[in-house]
């Protein structure tokens, strides 16, 4: 058992009138940052295609011009927004936060926000930040660690910070920023990362600074986005860093933490079930399921349900919960494990039709996995086997690993390739 958690007695601000829900996106909502609205990646929609043709749904438009990068799709309204650099309509190969028409594929803006992302391994380089939008704006961080607030209709720059600079943040790896930021109410809240601005909220207008989090003992930011979880009657958001899970108030008052040992890099975004935090680390670490309990004086501390499970590793392909059943890529191997969410017990690990790396995302009673190589799968979620159910390869992949998560919208499924974004029909007739 991993016994060396540790919690803070901080009070805890509870706001009359709190509302919220960590729930499945639904039919009609928006996708407005990364693994949608509730951070889940699952959508409940009982009207999509059961199995796919041999050659797949059907492609009703695609279009160039969101660049080089690995970041996903937020769309809002009529709109979507990715960040990418190299585009094939820009002049230059430098990053940009691009808008489509939703409907056509329709490039309707660029943004410039830095320069290419360059540092390490060519198949890291890029941007990897998917856009987060609210109430008409548009943010998103570059892997240099500058996060731009532009106006969503024409792209225009309300302001910036920079995530070292300004906040005096630090990377717990060498590959730099990824994470998608939350919008909760008036702020922006995000991971700069190391123990004097482990997570910072600033206001969403201005972007001025409204609290800082600090942990001691952080190692520095890692992949992971901020969450929301329920504990109680209280909201307690979730992040993952360099240095394990964390759990902070309204308020940015530190109320626990997870340690884990170092690694190579922390990416997965938890998955949170209301007081219950599933956690995934790759590179052979594993899993762990943690439930937060409430105390009497407002503090919060956690219970570990069990500790990391190896055969749970997820490297950065990220992991669902549908139903009372977790789904996700062992580490990075393509082989999509079923375990059990209260016991950790591995249901099946299968291989599928596609190779390396694979993300997960679920849709009505279908897991949508994408594979590293560029193949496209639909399988049933099922706990007691792994069944495929159709795939198809995604045009244009191969030259780069396939690693944009997709998003499932309005009966559509749509996909970043690179400079690409397809749209498919997945609407059961």
């Amino acid at each position: 058992m991993h016994q060396r958690f540790k919690s803070w007695n901080s009070i805890f601000f509870l706001g009359l009138g709190l509302t919220f829900s960590i729930c499945q996106t639904t039919l009609g909502d928006d996708w407005p940052t990364f693994r949608g609205p509730n951070r889940t990646a699952v959508v409940n929609d009982p009207k999509l295609l059961k199995s796919w043709p041999a050659e797949g749904p059907k492609l009703l438009w695609e279009t160039s011009g969101a660049g080089r990068g690995y970041a996903s799709l937020a769309i809002v309204g009529d709109k979507m927004y990715t960040l990418g650099d190299g585009a094939s309509t820009q002049k230059d190969a430098d990053e940009y936060l691009t808008c489509f028409d939703r409907t056509t594929g329709k490039q309707l803006w660029a943004t410039k926000t830095g320069t290419p992302w360059t540092s390490g391994q060519p198949d890291w380089q890029s941007s990897r930040s998917t856009p987060t939008v609210d109430d008409g704006r548009v943010y998103v961080i570059t892997p240099d660690g500058l996060l731009v607030c532009c106006q969503a209709s024409d792209g225009k720059e309300v302001w910036k910070k920079h995530l070292k600079k300004d906040l005096g943040g630090k990377n717990a790896d060498s590959w730099g920023y990824s994470e998608s930021v939350l919008i909760d109410g008036n702020k922006v809240i995000c991971t700069p990362g190391g123990a004097s601005a482990t997570v910072v909220a600033l206001d969403k207008k201005t972007g001025e600074t409204l609290w800082t989090c600090k942990n001691p003992d952080d190692r520095g930011a890692g992949h992971s986005s901020v969450g929301i979880s329920k504990v109680g009657n209280m909201k307690v958001y979730v992040q993952s860093t360099g240095s394990g899970l964390m759990g902070f108030s309204e308020t940015g008052s530190l109320l626990w933490t997870y340690p884990i040992d170092k690694t190579t890099s922390v990416i997965p975004t938890p998955v949170v079930r209301d007081d219950l935090i599933f956690y995934s680390v790759g590179y052979k670490r594993g899993a762990a399921l943690v439930k937060q309990v409430p105390s009497s004086n407002g503090s919060v501390t956690i219970k570990e349900v069990y500790g990391l499970i190896t055969k749970l590793a997820n490297k950065h392909g990220g992991v669902v919960l549908v139903g009372d059943h977790v789904y996700g890529d062992s580490d990075d191997a393509g082989r999509p494990y079923c375990a059990d969410l209260m016991t950790g017990e591995v249901r099946w690990a299968s291989k599928g039709s596609g190779s390396g790396s694979a993300v997960v995302v679920a849709g009505g009673d279908r897991l949508y996995i994408r594979y590293a190589n560029g193949v496209m799968a639909l399988a049933e979620a099922d706990p007691k086997e792994y069944k495929e159910v159709g795939s198809f390869k995604i045009p244009e992949s191969g030259k780069r690993p396939s690693w944009s998560h997709p998003v499932i919208l309005d009966g559509k499924l749509y996909l970043r390739e690179q400079d690409k974004i397809l749209c498919y029909d997945i609407r059961a007739s």
